[in-house]
């Protein structure tokens, strides 16, 4: 398998140097700091990325404020106990974004994510437990479990939570077929597989977290 060093040598070269490409990547919190956050932060969180699927991020994020409000800051008892009329309520609000399925999937995923505390103790235990070299079994397990996070919502809200894990967007999968004989569909469990097995080389290769890895990936073959 290539070298990652060559990856992120092009990368580094796409971006205009090594040092430019450091300040574009993130950093994922450590399994102590994921387990103490609350469970209101982490449902805030997944219901802001699944109002932020389809729109523009600065929308969301603007009416988020409010959001937090109607929701009594995304306290799981408070959100799982809302009736259908309080939830078509807040779905004609007009400092929210009024999309009734969302809205309903607040409620949905506040009782979901209160099973995962029955059982384990607090979501942040949970999700910090979750080791990255199995992360696309999260993806499928978050799909599950919960409304709306299916393909990249799941990623993308663990990415935001501060979980490690690999995006497979359209330039990291495009970087694989770049660099790899990777030929699979990103979307299906096969491709997902696939990848892992990628990154986990990589990682055990460089020490990288999963996280700047798939960035390194997409700039590799981005113009400047």
């Amino acid at each position: 398998m290539i070298e990652f060093a060559e990856i992120e040598a092009a990368a580094a070269t796409c971006l205009g140097d090594a040092e430019t490409l450091a300040a574009r990547l993130v950093r994922p919190e450590p399994p102590e700091s994921l387990a103490m956050i609350g469970d209101d932060r982490y449902l805030s969180v997944m219901c802001r990325r699944i109002f932020r699927a389809g729109l523009t991020h600065r929308l969301v994020d603007a009416r988020w404020p409010a959001f937090e409000v109607a929701f009594d800051d995304f306290d799981l008892a408070h959100v799982a106990a809302l009736s259908d009329d309080e939830l078509k309520q807040l779905a004609t609000d007009e400092s929210l974004i009024r999309h009734r399925r969302k809205i309903f999937a607040v409620r949905d995923n506040a009782i979901a994510m209160q099973r995962i505390v029955d059982e384990y103790g607090s979501f942040g235990f949970w999700l910090a437990d979750w080791p990255e070299d199995e992360v696309v079994d999260l993806w499928a397990e978050l799909k599950k479990c919960f409304v709306q996070l299916g393909g990249q919502s799941g990623p993308r809200f663990l990415r935001m939570a501060g979980k490690d894990t690999f995006l497979l967007t359209d330039w990291v999968a495009a970087a694989l077929a770049h660099w790899t004989d990777y030929a699979e569909k990103p979307h299906t469990r096969a491709g997902q597989a696939r990848a892992q097995s990628l990154f986990n080389d990589w990682h055990e290769a460089t020490g990288r977290p999963y996280c700047q890895l798939s960035q390194i990936l997409a700039f590799s073959i981005q113009a400047k």
